[in-house]
């Protein structure tokens, strides 16, 4: 029997409370919560004993680069969708800067269609903006598998750049559903390029690409989400600046999200690490990682993602700056969050709340994000108790590399369950990379949304 499953002397992370007990899944669902324990194995059942591991919702990656179609060195659904389950991750949404770019009914099938035959967890795709493509937006509207538009207000990776205004203000007034942005003001951007083109340190980007950069677009997104009514999600927060001015100006219809590496990182990291922390928009400084941190717990932040965007090391080799932008984290991201739980930074429950329930909220995804009776059983049971340092080598992304090798981390997924089905599992003590249970394409489906 699939989708059956009893799990047995976990602690359970419940929406209201933490409290160890059982939980039993019926055909890829919760059926039956069941705190202080008691359940019985059932025929035809699988059951796991979790007694020492915490069980916690799937964790929804509303934010990831997994380069397929197009640059398969990097990553392609398959090694991304697997990494993703090694993480924890049961469901992500797809950037659309590909080759080709994902802006119209056409592409978002094709790599609909691939995800269907190569992904281990749930997923779903935003389609990209360009200046002159809102018939093709307007013609994804209410697709499965579509969560929102994405528009590159300020140059990254990738040729998508929709800055003018006048082709702001069509995309806005004509659209319904999620616009996220990737908030950078182009002019200032390209201005300070030119600038900066003499710098070959790595603290440069950060200086260059700086703060004013980022508060300019994210003011400007905000202004027109207010004069067109339309639901806004700031991608990547990375200032004080913009953080602190969004408590008083987020109002109803604005979202937004931070990255682990933004919760984890500042200059000194940079510096440390050199161009593989190098991504767009920069790690900042000190006081802006702690006011992100601030922002997450009072609300103004809504969701923890990774823009997993993975680059060879070969290509990062060119040095700054002429190396890519962009790093993986996917795997890493519940650990990294986890480990800051247990050493006070925040709670486990918070984790939950802005990796789970958070993205599920944000994007209108039903029946997931939550240990709720009734909800999609997506699930992974983690150690909290074992800390292991991890290497480039324990990876499953293609790329191999992880800006967080060396660091002694703890809450390794030991299992990731999808609807479930086990997808990924670890020994306590054994491999820290794992294996890969699942087949591509035996589980898994594509997402439907209420907000687009």
């Amino acid at each position: 029997m699939t989708g059956h499953m009893l799990i047995q002397n976990a602690s359970l992370i419940l929406p209201d409370r933490v409290t160890r007990g059982d939980l039993r899944v019926t055909n890829g669902s919760i059926a039956t919560i069941a705190p202080g324990g008691g359940l019985e194995p059932e025929n035809g059942e699988y059951t796991i004993d979790a007694t020492g591991l915490h069980l916690l919702p799937g964790v929804i990656d509303p934010h990831v680069h997994f380069r397929e179609p197009g640059q398969p060195e990097k990553e392609d659904l398959r090694s991304g969708s697997r990494a993703a389950a090694a993480g924890g991750v049961t469901a992500f949404l797809d950037m659309p800067n590909n080759i080709p770019n994902a802006t119209n009914r056409a592409t978002l099938e094709a790599k609909i269609d691939l995800a269907a035959k190569k992904t281990v967890t749930h997923h779903g795709f935003f389609v990209g903006a360009t200046k002159d493509n809102v018939d093709d937006l307007q013609s994804v509207e209410g697709m499965d598998g579509v969560c929102g538009i994405k528009v590159f207000m300020g140059s990254s990776t990738g040729d998508l750049l929709v800055h003018e205004q006048k082709h702001l203000e069509d995309i806005f007034s004509n659209t319904g559903g999620i616009i996220a942005t990737h908030a950078e003001d182009e002019s200032r951007l390209q201005t300070r390029i030119s600038e900066y083109a003499h710098r070959t340190d790595i603290a440069a980007h950060a200086e260059c690409r700086d703060v004013e950069c980022a508060f300019l677009a994210t003011k400007r997104a905000a202004g027109l989400a207010r004069d067109y009514d339309h639901r806004l999600h700031i991608v990547h927060l990375t200032s004080a600046k913009e953080a602190d001015w969004l408590v008083a100006n987020k109002g109803d219809l604005i979202t937004t999200e931070v990255c682990t590496q933004h919760l984890t990182f500042d200059q000194d990291d940079v510096e440390e690490l050199g161009v593989r922390a190098l991504m767009n928009p920069p790690i900042r400084y000190t006081e802006d990682r702690e006011t992100l941190w601030k922002r997450l717990k009072d609300g103004t932040i809504d969701c923890i993602v990774t823009d997993h965007a993975p680059h060879t090391l070969e290509a990062k080799s060119a040095g700054f700056p002429g190396a890519p932008a962009g790093m993986p984290g996917v795997e890493t991201s519940l650990p990294v969050m986890l480990t800051h739980a247990v050493g006070g930074k925040c709670s486990v429950t918070d984790v939950v709340s802005w990796m789970c329930a958070g993205p599920a909220k944000v994007y209108g995804i039903e029946k997931k994000g939550s240990i709720i009776e009734g909800y999609d059983a997506d699930l992974t049971l983690v150690d909290l108790e074992t800390h292991r340092i991890i290497s480039d080598e324990d990876t499953w992304t293609k790329v191999r590399w992880t800006p967080y090798a060396g660091r002694d981390l703890t809450g390794w997924p030991i299992y990731t369950i999808v609807d479930g089905e086990i997808v990924h599992r670890r020994e306590v003590g054994g491999s820290l990379k794992g294996i890969s249970v699942a087949e591509p394409g035996s589980t898994g489906r594509v997402l439907k949304f209420n907000r687009f």
